[in-house]
């Protein structure tokens, strides 16, 4: 297999070698790899959870049982609290 990579990423690469923390660019590249693999299904587990979550007030809002929402009254809600942490 080849890579190509920008002069950036390169440089990026051969620092990463030179301070021995990696012994080859293939350790630093196989680093990487697996820190955006592990990234991805982080955030696919962080999207299921929210969809998740989400569900049961979608079921309630299609079921026709939701709260109305007051924005005057949320609004001063939050004003309070601000005032109270000032």
């Amino acid at each position: 297999m080849h890579v190509s990579l920008t002069d950036k990423l390169d440089e990026y690469v051969r620092d990463k070698v030179a301070s021995g923390l990696y012994n080859n660019a293939s350790e630093v590249i196989r680093e990487a790899l697996r820190q955006k693999i592990a990234t991805e299904q982080s955030d696919a587990d962080k999207l299921r959870q929210l969809r998740e979550a989400l569900d049961p007030a979608w079921a309630q809002a299609d079921a026709g049982a939701c709260v109305p929402f007051d924005l005057t009254a949320i609004l001063s809600e939050l004003d309070q609290e601000t005032a109270a942490h000032a």
